[in-house]
């Protein structure tokens, strides 16, 4: 996957983390399964910018950005800020 094909995945994230809180605002969706779905999200939103982190460091670390992986969402989850 190229790194344009994964910023594309995560606007389209983005673009349902919206429709979902827009939903949630009209009363179309319960606040849990809003809520559920918007976790979703946001663990593959994590996941997405984990692994174009990941493509840049070995880029800038002359390695191939081919040899990233998609980490659990348990690693990626609990990162420290």
């Amino acid at each position: 996957m190229a790194d344009v094909d994964i910023q594309q995945h995560i606007q389209s994230l983005i673009e349902e983390e919206h429709r979902l809180r827009d939903s949630l605002a009209d009363g179309d969706i319960s606040p849990g399964e809003e809520h559920e779905k918007l976790r979703g999200i946001e663990v593959e939103l994590d996941q997405c910018w984990d692994l174009l982190r990941q493509r840049r460091a070995r880029r800038a670390a002359g390695q191939d950005p081919a040899d990233t992986a998609v980490r659990p969402p348990g690693t990626v989850e609990n990162y420290r800020q």
